[in-house]
């Protein structure tokens, strides 16, 4: 299993690099460094001297790319792709581009709001969706079956923003059962969390169900569950020792890959929410055109989704013994 680890990582390489070249890119040629000087420093009649200034102090008055003042290796190592690049390899994310602040610090500080609501809002919504998903499954070909799938199309047409402007209006406003936005730490964050979390899972619950009914549907009709029925074991103990053990290959290719993302949290609910978690930070970042943030943030998404993946390869073996790590 090490020597697989080992491996997966070294073919990650090449694609983590490959993303950061091409967020770099996209955004110094969207934006070049004098663009991201006067937008940062906000003043009109700002001056080049100024401008040149900030650009010194943050790094960014060298060579994208390629340094054609300099020969060897330093016309590679002497741009701002390198070296804003190779720190990030034992993670060293610098300073942020607007403020000077350190970024890993702020990433630690705002990773814990942006657990605290995507975590509980992924377990809830894992048992919620199987639950009914399997409940659906049981009574297949009823009007259950029928007007469940109805419901889930209905709950997956409608936009996440409705289910959060709704949400704040009728439990926050109206019922005044949770505060609207907001966010405070310790036991007093409980009260901040619940209604973003009800939003989360109920918002999801469409898609999540129907994925989960076909992933049943098509272990039920397998014949190895047809036999088992024709046994005698009941429908429930068919249902939920068979086709739930067999069906853990897709549940968990759908649930592993999303446990590195928990750190992310939600771009959305957390700026409605007024949550100082890891999303509102990305957007912040991204409105403030703030380089520094964007590049780290987009890298830390890329470790995590690697992550995820070689937690899935590992959890197949797990389910499964057939499946092997070569």
């Amino acid at each position: 299993m090490l020597a697989y680890i080992i491996r997966r990582v070294l073919y990650a390489f090449p694609i983590i690099m490959g993303v950061n070249l091409l967020t770099t890119v996209l955004f110094f040629y969207v934006n070049t460094p004098d663009d991201m000087a006067r937008k940062i420093l906000g003043e009109k009649n700002i001056t080049q001297e100024a401008i040149e200034n900030w650009k010194r102090d943050r790094g960014y008055d060298l060579p994208v790319f390629i340094n054609t003042e300099e020969k060897g290796l330093a016309m590679i190592t002497q741009t701002i792709f390198f070296q804003k690049s190779l720190p990030l390899l034992w993670f060293d994310f610098g300073r942020s581009d607007r403020n000077n602040i350190d970024i890993g610090r702020e990433i630690q500080k705002r990773m814990w709001p942006s657990l605290s609501i995507s975590l509980p809002m992924f377990i809830i919504g894992i048992m919620a969706n199987l639950t009914f998903a399997m409940l659906i499954a049981f009574y297949r070909g009823t009007y259950l079956d029928i007007w469940g799938v109805v419901l889930c199309v209905i709950m997956m047409s409608i936009s996440t923003l409705f289910y959060i402007i709704g949400g704040q209006y009728l439990l926050g406003k109206v019922l005044k059962l949770f505060p609207i936005s907001g966010y405070d730490t310790g036991i007093y964050s409980i009260k901040f969390i619940i209604l973003p979390v009800i939003i989360g899972v109920i918002s999801t619950m469409g898609v999540g169900i129907r994925f989960y009914r076909t992933v049943f549907l098509e272990e039920i009709n397998k014949d190895y569950i047809r036999t088992a029925s024709a046994k005698g074991l009941s429908e429930t103990r068919v249902l939920f020792k068979h086709a739930l053990k067999n069906a853990m290959i897709p549940v968990l290719t759908n649930v592993v890959v999303s446990i590195p993302f928990l750190f992310y949290g939600s771009l959305i609910m957390e700026a409605f929410f007024a949550i100082p978690g890891l999303g509102s930070f990305t957007i912040d970042a991204i409105q403030a055109q703030d380089f520094a943030i964007v590049r780290s943030m987009v890298y830390l998404g890329s470790i995590l989704y690697i992550v995820g993946l070689i937690l899935t390869d590992i959890s197949y073996t797990l389910v499964d013994p057939r499946i092997r790590l070569e």
